[in-house]
């Protein structure tokens, strides 16, 4: 089980995974994304937890964001293979930690839209009721759980409807979860107000903490508070570098905005879990951990 997060220093976590992994020279170009490896590539996985794990992370969150059945069945891969491969998220990322005390496991449950790898993990709405993502998600999470991670990060959801499928799903699988959202401005990705994003986790013993990733440092900073304020939970705060996607050049643009500074007010608006998303890197969470540090 994590530590009580109500109690004692914040965790750092890990920055993004892909970047690194595009730093180590990985191609990505794959609907897989950085899940290909798992079968193609384990060790530049573990290699890039362990940049982290170096940088000072104390949470290592799993190579299983775009990780699923539907998605590796596309490449021809078993199913019983592709339970394999969710499981060798975990145990590559545990194998990095290398056996050190305190560093915990997060096994990434990444949005129905990341299967697609169109976009859509960034609009949500995806046709779907409540009831149809749950049982997409709820094998994988299955199996996620059988690796024995430390917790389920559920990340990146960009609507509340999928946000109470995963909560449904995550229901008896005796782990306990985050439920991190991807937003713009004060609203989920699919223009619901954070209050009531926030609120679902409010109550469910099984939510350890409630919070945004994948979103810009400037948002991030009003939805902590809120988070906070509205689930009664410790939060979870990971945002990108701050520099935004376009599509159309397949480039990243305008200014990094992401500052180890800003874990000061993050933390005092009650976040307990602080890293990076999107290319963010371990030079940045290195930044961080030693801002973590003289604040103890």
């Amino acid at each position: 089980m994590p530590p009580d997060l109500t109690l004692g220093t914040p965790l750092v976590l890990d920055g993004g995974l892909s970047n690194q992994l595009a730093a180590q020279g990985c191609d990505l170009s794959d609907p897989l994304w950085s899940a290909r490896l798992l079968a193609d590539a384990p060790e530049q996985i573990e290699a890039a937890h362990a940049a982290y794990v170096r940088a000072g992370a104390q949470v290592l969150i799993t190579s299983s964001y775009q990780a699923t059945y539907e998605g590796f069945a596309r490449r021809g891969t078993e199913r019983e293979e592709a339970s394999a491969l969710l499981r060798r998220s975990v145990e590559l990322a545990r194998s990095a930690a290398g056996g050190r005390t305190g560093v915990l496991v997060a096994a990434s449950v990444g949005p129905y839209g990341a299967m697609l790898a169109d976009g859509s993990e960034y609009r949500g709405r995806y046709g779907l009721s409540v009831r149809e993502l749950e049982r997409f998600h709820r094998p994988r999470i299955e199996a996620l759980a059988e690796a024995g991670p430390d917790l389920l990060a559920l990340e990146t959801v960009p609507d509340t409807d999928e946000a109470e499928a995963l909560l449904r799903a995550v229901e008896g699988i005796g782990v306990p979860v985050w439920l991190s959202y991807s937003i713009d401005g004060d609203l989920t990705r699919a223009g619901q107000p954070l209050e009531a994003a926030f609120a679902l986790a409010a109550g469910r013993d099984e939510v350890v903490a409630v919070g945004v990733n994948c979103c810009a440092p400037r948002d991030a900073d009003h939805a902590v508070a809120l988070a906070a304020e509205v689930s009664g939970k410790p939060v979870v705060v990971y945002p990108n570098s701050g520099e935004e996607w376009d599509a159309q050049a397949r480039k990243w643009q305008g200014e990094v905005t992401f500052e180890a500074s800003r874990v000061r007010d993050w933390r005092s608006a009650g976040a307990r879990l602080i890293g990076g998303c999107c290319r963010v890197g371990p030079d940045q969470i290195a930044a961080l951990a030693e801002v973590m540090r003289q604040e103890v």
